[in-house]
């Protein structure tokens, strides 16, 4: 399954290439993959599926959950569905705590809440799930651990998780894209060997050939 939702990703445009002329990021880093699992939402039979198999991973790793956590924005979404699905409580997990009101950062977290699943769309350096994680620690919950749409593999991101004491599974991932778009025919065998140069050092990758 990992294999049919990374094809999907790629025909949708969800998840792009472009080893060649890579992307910038918000950071100012160069990138040869450029990833927006938000337009998973516009395809119903997809989202549907990738919905499916988030519950899969979570019943499979993390079968004690009592609420499923959404990252704001991209997780929410994707965690109602699974949710829905599984008939648990959801609750939402903002990158900060509101400035007006009560000043939350978690929305529709109530007393029962022992036990969560974070849900995220896309891991890349685990920064912001593990952020999500330490906010619901904080309130007194327990996180059994992430679950996520596709994580670029990033050592950095391994490694942040394993400091945190916190483990993640992933629908699909960027070995399993690159080979599935490697057999279909878009990418190059050059634009492979980029693509795997630069998960294997992301921050320097491309500095002297693109840089600007």
């Amino acid at each position: 399954m990992k294999t049919t939702i990374a094809k999907h990703l790629l025909n949708i445009k969800a998840v792009t290439l472009s080893p060649e002329e890579p992307y910038t990021w918000s950071s100012g880093m160069k990138s040869p993959i450029y990833c927006d699992n938000r337009l998973i939402l516009a395809y119903p039979e997809l989202r549907k599926q990738v919905a499916e198999e988030l519950v899969s991973l979570i019943k499979m790793h993390y079968p004690e959950a009592d609420v499923i956590a959404g990252t704001a924005t991209a997780g929410i979404p994707h965690a109602a569905f699974i949710a829905d699905q599984m008939n648990l409580p959801m609750c939402y997990v903002r990158s900060s705590a509101k400035a007006h009101g009560k000043g939350k950062q978690i929305e529709g977290l109530t007393e029962r809440t022992k036990k969560a699943v974070v849900v995220e769309d896309l891991i890349s350096t685990g920064k912001s799930s593990i952020q999500a994680c330490q906010a619901l620690q904080e309130a007194g919950v327990e996180v059994l651990g992430v679950a996520a749409i596709f994580s670029y593999g990033l050592k950095k991101g391994t490694e942040a998780f394993e400091k945190e004491g916190v483990s993640f599974q992933t629908v699909t991932n960027f070995s399993t894209l690159i080979k599935e778009a490697q057999e279909s025919g878009t990418i190059s065998e050059q634009g492979l060997s980029l693509l795997k140069e630069w998960q294997q050092d992301p921050e320097n990758w491309g500095a002297a050939s693109f840089s600007k």
